[in-house]
């Protein structure tokens, strides 16, 4: 079948919850339904079996679909490529983001399958390891209902290409923040300089701010006021103290809007996400 005239299944999948939308196939596909399941990962297990049992549910009826998949922050290991003029071939690339991310992970890298964002001599790239089991079940998941795959990314990829444009100034912050976790990805004139991808272990926002400051000490400079894009479909409410030295950009900015897969909160977090002055 075409992959003009398929179906196309847009996914979330994330370790306690998965996200999808059906659009109907055509030149100008149409949404026909939208759903979100919210599930509790089982101990002793891989952390994506749950979100891999309700996909399966999801293409139980939908055989013969196209489908993307946008993996959750959870499921990936970031490093940044700080730019090197040296480095110039797709090989050097690779071992250049093999030994970083050798550098930071150890041993682990080798149950990890590594991708590369455009490589710049003069900017850098970035690098996303997610576990070579999870590829693998997806993809053989996949084929067996007769799917064919569009994309798997990672949710900080999705996010900074959707918006990128909109992304100004000679300090740029991203943080992404879902469930459980924040990631943060900096760059300085252009330049990858580091990607935080870390747990939430107190509230969403005092994990931020206590993460937006640690990068701005290392980097050694500190403006009056640092500006954060923020995009937290999952946290609609989290602010920021006035006296903390940062002012949140919400994204979705302009005329882009979120994917509808994409995940959105579920009940009002407004308690969760303040923090004290």
């Amino acid at each position: 079948m075409s992959r003009l005239w398929r179906d196309r299944i847009q996914i979330f999948l994330a370790p306690e919850r998965l996200d999808w939308v059906r659009l109907k196939r055509g030149l100008k596909p149409v949404q026909v339904a939208k759903s979100t399941a919210f599930f509790e990962p089982a101990a002793g297990v891989p952390i994506w079996n749950a979100a891999m049992q309700q996909l399966e549910k999801v293409l139980t009826e939908a055989a013969g679909t196209e489908v993307s998949v946008i993996l959750s922050n959870h499921f990936l290991r970031y490093a940044a490529l700080p730019p090197q003029n040296e480095i110039t071939t797709p090989e050097e690339v690779k071992s250049y983001a093999e030994f970083r991310m050798r550098e930071v992970y150890a041993e682990r890298v080798d149950s990890w399958v590594i991708s590369i964002s455009d490589w710049s001599p003069v900017d850098g790239a970035v690098s996303a390891a997610v576990p070579h089991d999870l590829i693998m079940q997806l993809e053989q998941m996949i084929s067996r209902y007769d799917c064919k795959i569009k994309i798997i990314e990672p949710y900080l990829a999705s996010v900074y290409d959707r918006w990128q444009a909109q992304l100004k100034g000679d300090k740029i912050y991203l943080a992404i923040i879902e469930s459980g976790r924040i990631c943060i990805a900096i760059t300085h004139h252009g330049k990858w300089q580091n990607i935080r991808n870390q747990r939430i272990l107190h509230n969403a926002a005092d994990d931020l701010l206590a993460a937006l400051d640690q990068e701005v000490i290392w980097s050694g400079t500190k403006e009056i006021t640092e500006f954060v894009y923020l995009f937290a479909p999952e946290h609609p409410e989290i602010t920021l103290p006035q006296e903390s030295g940062w002012c949140i950009i919400s994204l979705p900015a302009g005329k882009v809007s979120a994917l509808a897969h994409y995940p959105s909160a579920p009940t009002d977090h407004s308690e969760l996400n303040q923090c004290p002055a």
